[in-house]
Parts: C-alpha cells; sequence; structure tokens
C-alpha cells in the first residue's frame, strides 16, 4: 500500500475487516444454513429458494432504511457514531449465528447481520471521499477490495480448520462452526478499530435544529432532483442490474454448487481460490485506471460477467465450479472498486452519505431482484440452471444503460 496515507490505509482495513463476513456469507454460513435445513428434511430446491428470498428479504429493509440513514449521517457528527452502532449489530449478530438450532431462526439471525453489514457500508462507502482526493478514488477503492480479498483468507483459513477438521481435533460440527464464526466477528471488530480512532467528516451539512425531520426533508427533496442528474439517475439504474447480477453470484454460489451435489470441500476451495485470484487483479484494475478511463474499465467488467453468468447455466461439475470461481475473482473486486469510486466522482460530496444511500439500494448490501428472481423460477420450473439463467439477463440490460449515462456529461454540482 505504497504512497497511501495513513487515513487511506485505515480506510482500508475496514474492507478487511468486512469482507471476512461476506466471504463467510458466500461459503460457509450457506453451508451450514443446509446443514440444519437437512435436519429439518427440506428438499435442495427448496433450501436454494429460501436462502435466496432471505438475502432479497434483507436487501428489501437495507433499501428502505438506507436511504433514510444515509441522509442522516451527512449531518456533522453523525456518521461515525452512526457507523460504529451499524459495525457492532452486524459484529454481534455474525457471533451469534452458532446459537440457533432450526433454520428459521438461524435465517432470522442471518438476516440481522446483514442488515448490519449492509447499513455500515453505506456509510464507510461515503467516507471515501473524506479520507482521500478525487485524483486517488479508483486507486483507494481498489485497494479496499483487493486487500479485503487478501485480507478475509486469513481468518477464513484459520476458520477452515475448525469447518474441515472438527472431528480431527476432537469436536462437534457445530463447535466448529460456532469457532468460526466467533473468529471473523472479532476479526471484522478489530480491522475497524483503526478507522474509529482516526476518521473525522469532512463534507457534511451542518447540524438543523431538527437534524432527523430535515434529514427526511432532504432526501425528499433529492429524489425530486435526481432525475434530473441525468448521469447519476442513469448509472444508478444501470448499477441496479449488473451489480444484482454481481451479488447474485455471490450470494448463490455456494448454495447452487451444494445443491448441485458437488463436493463441500471443493466448493469451499473454490471460492478460497476467487479471493486469491481477486486481489491481484483489483490491484491490477487500479493501474488500469491510470491509463484508461473507469467508463471503459467497468464495459469490460461487465462483459466478462455476462458470460460467467452464461457459462453458468451449464454447471454441473467440479472442475466447471473452480473455472468459474477464477473467472469470477478477475473481475469481482475490479467491477466493485471502480463502480464505488465512479459514483463517487459524479456526486455532491457534502451529500455523499445520501447519495450512497441510494447507491446501496442497487445492490451494494446484497442481491434483490437476481436472487427472487432465481428463486421463484428454480420452484416454478423444478430446475436449477433455468433459475441461473435469469443473471445473465441482468449484465446486458446494465451493459446497455451503463454505455448511455457514461456518454452523458458529468452534471455534479
Amino acid at each position: 500500500m505504497n504512497k497511501l496515507t495513513k487515513l487511506e490505509k485505515f480506510w482500508i482495513l475496514y474492507d478487511v475487516g468486512n469482507s471476512a463476513f461476506i466471504l463467510l456469507v458466500a461459503t460457509i454460513i450457506p453451508i451450514y444454513f443446509n446443514h440444519l435445513a437437512s435436519l429439518a428434511h427440506l428438499s435442495e430446491v427448496d433450501y436454494l429458494a429460501y436462502w435466496g428470498y432471505a438475502a432479497s428479504f434483507t436487501t428489501a429493509i437495507v433499501a428502505i432504511i438506507g436511504p433514510i440513514l444515509g441522509t442522516i449521517v451527512d449531518t456533522k457528527g453523525f456518521k461515525k457514531p452512526i457507523f460504529t452502532l451499524s459495525m457492532i449489530i452486524g459484529v454481534l449478530s455474525l457471533a451469534a449465528l452458532s446459537i440457533p438450532k432450526s433454520w428459521i431462526v438461524f435465517l432470522a439471525i442471518f438476516v440481522i447481520a446483514k442488515i448490519g453489514y449492509s447499513t455500515s457500508l453505506i456509510f464507510y462507502d461515503s467516507m471515501l471521499l473524506d479520507v482521500t482526493t478525487s485524483e486517488k478514488m479508483d486507486t483507494v477503492s481498489s485497494h479496499g477490495y483487493a486487500w479485503g480479498y487478501l485480507g478475509s483468507c486469513i481468518p477464513f483459513i484459520i476458520s477452515l480448520v475448525f469447518v474441515l477438521f472438527y472431528d480431527s481435533i476432537g469436536l462437534s460440527f457445530e463447535i466448529g462452526m460456532a469457532l468460526a464464526f466467533g473468529i471473523n466477528a472479532a476479526w471484522w471488530f478489530f480491522m475497524t478499530i483503526p478507522l474509529l480512532k482516526n476518521y473525522q467528516q469532512i463534507y457534511y451539512i451542518e447540524k438543523p435544529q431538527h437534524p432527523i425531520k430535515e434529514s427526511f426533508l432532504r432526501l425528499g427533496q433529492t429524489l425530486k432532483e435526481i432525475s434530473k442528474e441525468r448521469k447519476v439517475f442513469l448509472f444508478l439504474i444501470s448499477f441496479f442490474f449488473y451489480i444484482d447480477g454481481v451479488y447474485t453470484i455471490i450470494d448463490m454460489a455456494t448454495a447452487y454448487g451444494s445443491a448441485l451435489g458437488l463436493n463441500t470441500e471443493g466448493l469451499l476451495i473454490a471460492l478460497l481460490v476467487t479471493q486469491l485470484v481477486a486481489f491481484p487483479f483489483a490491484i491490477f484494475f487500479s493501474i488500469l485506471s491510470k491509463k484508461y478511463k473507469t467508463e471503459s474499465l467497468i464495459h469490460i467488467c461487465i462483459i466478462a460477467y455476462t458470460c460467467i453468468a452464461i457459462f453458468a447455466i451449464q454447471l454441473d461439475k467440479q472442475w466447471e465450479f473452480w473455472l468459474l470461481a477464477i473467472c469470477v475473482g478477475m473481475f469481482q473486486g475490479a467491477i466493485q472498486a471502480l463502480s464505488r469510486s465512479y459514483f463517487a466522482k459524479i456526486i455532491p460530496p457534502q451529500k455523499s452519505g445520501e447519495y450512497f444511500g441510494l447507491f446501496d439500494i442497487c445492490g451494494k448490501g446484497a442481491s434483490f431482484m437476481g436472487t427472487t428472481l432465481v428463486g421463484v423460477i428454480t420452484q416454478i420450473t423444478g430446475h436449477m440452471n433455468f433459475g441461473v439463467a435469469v443473471i445473465s439477463v441482468l449484465f446486458v440490460i446494465g451493459y446497455f444503460l451503463f454505455r448511455k449515462a457514461s456518454r452523458i456529461e458529468n452534471d455534479k454540482d
């Protein structure tokens, strides 16, 4: 992380911390849910569908509260404490995932953890404007995802010891899972401390007499005006589609592989490879962003993801899942980081929390439309591959909308 300031590094550390949770969401958590679901004799089709519905419900909740909280934290002195509260909710809920023995209660706690995680990212992403300059946003944002992918592998590998070899070290499967959840919760918390100690809100709106009431009024005004900011408006719509596809793949990958009957150990190791591949490629795209337009790089990422989604339709072998994992790793960090920094460049800095609240609706916390469609189509047809096919459509729509948005002159205030 050469040439980065201490504050930029501390901001990046939060990506290292929270990425441990999202790696669990893509790997170990759905496997434990599968274990609880199998004890309740749920079918593979219902298991995949309910997992998709939980992800969709989480996003719906964040979509409602995200813009409101995002607007409130733009008020002077509000961003850090509300960010801290969201992080604590996520950490404690993650640690508590080992408590329930019912799949329904497990999903309920998971939803709370995901809400804490997702809302914390609204405030965290908006901090990007406070911790760095416009010229360095692509680099800092990319380093966040890159080191997040690499750093999250540390608690994940430790967790794998307890999850895969629990019997050899004299533990039950449930105790092994409890240790995995606890380790990752502690990692998330301690990686956050440097940012909490050093972050200062630079861009803000002065505290009014009635901050919450004024926040609602500001949000209403922004929603009225955003359609006039055509570049921001079209980007958000395009982002909704293509990032929904990205997060659907992240949320459903292990659940899909488990439902197909693929080897559990192979799935976990393949997704660990995804993290390791994502690190150098996220850095690589940050270097490319200095030579090529961010818009062009995002176009390439969307096209690559479209091909990945089409390939996943016929996936039924372990080696195909490995190939899919490697390809996802090549573009996953890039499309997330470049989208985040691109959006930060085209919005008013003093309204960063408010705008990133809207940004989060479009899929940052989790997928919504994609996971719902995968669940519904899978249950209606009885074929998981048909449900997966819909993901490619999301990327195609997102690509054409983004092309249109990128041609509009920047109308940032």
